[in-house]
């Protein structure tokens, strides 16, 4: 079929030649409805987000000297210098449960979480060249990246197996629900960095709000004291931050504390469940021009 026969076939919405249509065909559409996300598609590229989660992890420890060493280190020297100002200086609370163990343990999620919103924040700048170049849907950087730091926090884990035997302490029954708070920790993490990650794209300010925003948010959290020394009338205004909820479940789960209060465990994830659809709604309004922006 010559050119000019291939053009008016075309025009008159005649079939391309068999040569043409074979193999795949993949339509990328624009989408209209506010709560058209497609997600499925994620499911379809469930392989490119092992990779990314691999990357991740791979260039962190990548020409270390100490290697996944560095994913300890951190959490173990904020416990000694939390244990050292806040327990013999301060003389902070905790409960009964010696202070190292007592900070460690709210420093595993803690540790998580501001890892994963660190780099997730800033995923999709850091990922220009493969946004620009080739089709995919873009929520997979910021999951990837929200996902990788629990290879961190199973090195922790481990740390903290050790302080329980060291300590004697036995989990209680309630470890069966651990995975609940650490999918609580994730879906926090994910949701504020849908935000951060989209808004990231256009305005580059963001990258110095966030460590700022960590920071702040520390010290909103119940790390290195217990939610015991929060007064009563500002119990249900701090029980909007989620982690809360996610710190005191790991002490309960794994030290036997206090369990988290049930009113506080809903306004957290009522909160979080809300965040994440926004961040997910806006995140995909904002994924459209992701390519020509960044």
């Amino acid at each position: 079929m010559t050119s000019e026969s291939s053009s008016a076939a075309a025009r008159a919405g005649a079939s391309p030649p068999a040569s043409v249509s074979e193999g795949p065909l993949v339509v990328i559409q624009a989408h209209r409805g506010l709560f058209d996300l497609d997600l499925k598609s994620l499911w379809q590229y469930r392989e490119l987000l092992y990779f990314l989660i691999w990357r991740d992890v791979k260039v962190r420890f990548k020409q270390t000297v100490i290697g996944a060493g560095w994913a300890i280190l951190q959490p173990l020297l904020t416990m000694l210098i939390f244990t050292v100002v806040f327990s013999y200086f301060a003389k902070i609370p905790s409960g009964g449960i010696p202070y190292p163990i007592f900070s460690f343990t709210a420093l595993l999620p803690w540790t998580y979480f501001s890892q994963a919103l660190t780099v997730s924040g800033a995923s999709l700048v850091s990922s220009s060249n493969l946004i620009s170049k080739i089709y995919f849907p873009r929520l997979i950087i910021p999951i990837a990246s929200t996902l990788s730091p629990l290879v961190d926090l199973g090195l922790n884990f481990i740390v903290l197996v050790g302080l329980m035997v060291w300590y004697r302490y036995t989990p209680i029954w309630a470890i069966v629900i651990l995975p609940l708070f650490l999918l609580l920790a994730f879906a926090t993490a994910l949701a504020v960095s849908l935000w951060l990650s989209a808004l990231m794209v256009r305005y580059r300010d963001i990258r110095y709000i966030i460590p700022f925003m960590v920071q702040f948010w520390l010290y909103a959290s119940p790390v290195a004291y217990p939610l015991s020394v929060v007064p009563e009338k500002w119990l249900l205004l701090y029980s909007l931050n989620p982690m809360v909820s996610v710190i005191e479940g790991f002490r309960w789960a794994l030290l036997g504390a206090a369990p988290p209060d049930f009113k506080v465990m809903s306004i957290s994830a009522t909160v979080v469940i809300l965040l994440l659809l926004g961040g997910i709604v806006f995140f995909k309004r904002q994924e459209q021009s992701f390519a020509d922006v960044i």
